[in-house]
């Protein structure tokens, strides 16, 4: 700031070798409009002083909002930082699961084929049961007839007994064709359970 102006009213020299000398009114307007010179200077001054002190004050105002912007940025920029990290961490880990997920559904897909094949089985075999249980039947029937009466002949004999060989229940027990799991033999003692056997 430049240096202050000297604010006491300067006295006006007085000679009396000069003929054309102010008269005292003069002089007295003159150091009068000094004086209000001075005082607009001093005012002037302190106003100067003030607004450069607001303008220091609001330098100061701006530099600590500055700071305080960078901190609550940099703040902000490192939450943001760990929650992307977070859910790149739970994107990961939803990954993983959704693909043991889809692992377990091909295990129960493949299983579930596996099921339906052995159901549509079990659903021939039922569907079979009263044909078979009637062949039973008609067999435990002819069983239980005998031999027929007055025909003693050995050839008509030989012939009975190869009947009986050929359609006897223990020979056809004794076939097994249908090639049964151990899971379907399973499933047959239980149908022998609940049904029963006729012969």
């Amino acid at each position: 700031m430049a240096g202050r102006v000297n604010t006491s009213p300067p006295v006006v020299p007085y000679s009396s070798c000069d003929m054309s000398s102010p008269s005292p009114v003069q002089i007295r307007e003159a150091n009068a409009h000094l004086v209000a010179v001075h005082r607009r200077v001093a005012e002037l001054e302190q106003w100067l002083e003030a607004a450069e002190n607001t303008v220091r004050e609001q330098a100061e105002s701006l530099i600590r909002k500055d700071e305080q912007l960078r901190a609550a940025t940099q703040e902000i920029a490192e939450a943001k930082d760990k929650e992307i990290h977070y859910l790149h961490e739970k994107l990961c880990k939803s990954e993983e699961t959704i693909q043991r997920f889809q692992n377990m559904v091909k295990e129960k897909d493949a299983m579930i084929g596996q099921l339906q094949h052995r159901c549509q089985l079990l659903d021939n075999i039922c569907k079979s049961r009263p044909l078979l249980d009637s062949m039973l039947s008609h067999m435990a029937e002819a069983e239980r007839l005998g031999p027929v009466v007055g025909m003693g002949e050995p050839t008509a004999n030989t012939s009975l007994t190869d009947g009986e060989s050929n359609c006897s229940p223990n020979r056809i027990s004794n076939h097994k064709d249908f090639s049964l799991s151990e899971d379907d033999m399973d499933n047959q003692e239980l149908d022998e359970i609940v049904f029963g056997t006729t012969v």
